[in-house]
């Protein structure tokens, strides 16, 4: 359990700099940063909480998760005038804590007997959510609904943790495999080009 509570920190702290970074691009104030900060790093893991009826939700619970989200914040404020590749900042605090929320969530689902298929799309749920919200907030088009692949690698991701599991019977080793399958897809998004097909019609513009 305190193994899973610091790869849970690990992706708060993900999401919690990604979300300050794409607010602080935004040119929000200090406020509007810790807004945005604070509902991508709890976004997915409360509705994760809300649907498998886990109350009060894990981060009323555990105040390190209140702490740290504070020090990521004070963290990005401070030294913001160094990020100067916010893309590339965000893509890879995205791609760390979409791997952490997933397997956390699988986790947990089968923690409470969840179904595997509802494992899947609990963890898919859990990494996707905190970043839709910050995206909604600030006016764009939510980074999960675009070419890149994003959603995809999460359920990836739970489908690979459960055949894997199923053959090793370890979660440790489950959990490793899956989550460098996630991050080996994201990256191979990112630098290699993999989509999912787009529909657009003669009148759509192309990104």
């Amino acid at each position: 359990m305190k193994l899973i509570l610091i790869i849970e920190l690990l992706g708060v702290i993900s999401f919690a700099f990604s979300g300050a970074v794409s607010a602080m691009q935004k040119r929000l104030d200090v406020f509007g940063v810790l807004i945005i900060t604070f509902i991508t790093a709890v976004g997915g893991g409360t509705i994760r909480d809300v649907l498998i009826g886990s109350f009060p939700v894990e981060w009323i619970l555990d105040l390190n998760l209140i702490i740290t989200i504070l020090a990521t914040y004070i963290i990005a404020l401070f030294f913001h005038h160094y990020l100067h590749a916010y893309s590339k900042i965000i893509f890879w605090m995205d791609t760390i804590g979409l791997t952490v929320f997933t397997l956390v969530a699988i986790t947990k689902g089968l923690q409470f007997h969840l179904h595997p298929i509802v494992c899947i799309a609990l963890g898919t749920v859990t990494g996707c959510f905190g970043g839709i919200m910050r995206d909604v907030l600030l006016n764009e088009i939510p980074y999960v609904f675009r070419k890149d692949i994003y959603a995809s690698a999460s359920i990836a991701g739970g489908i690979i943790y459960f055949i894997s599991a199923w053959i090793t019977s370890n979660h440790n080793v489950s959990s490793f495999i899956a989550g460098g399958a996630i991050i080996l897809i994201r990256v191979g998004a990112k630098f290699l080009n993999w989509r999912l097909p787009l529909i657009y019609t003669k009148d759509n513009p192309e990104e």
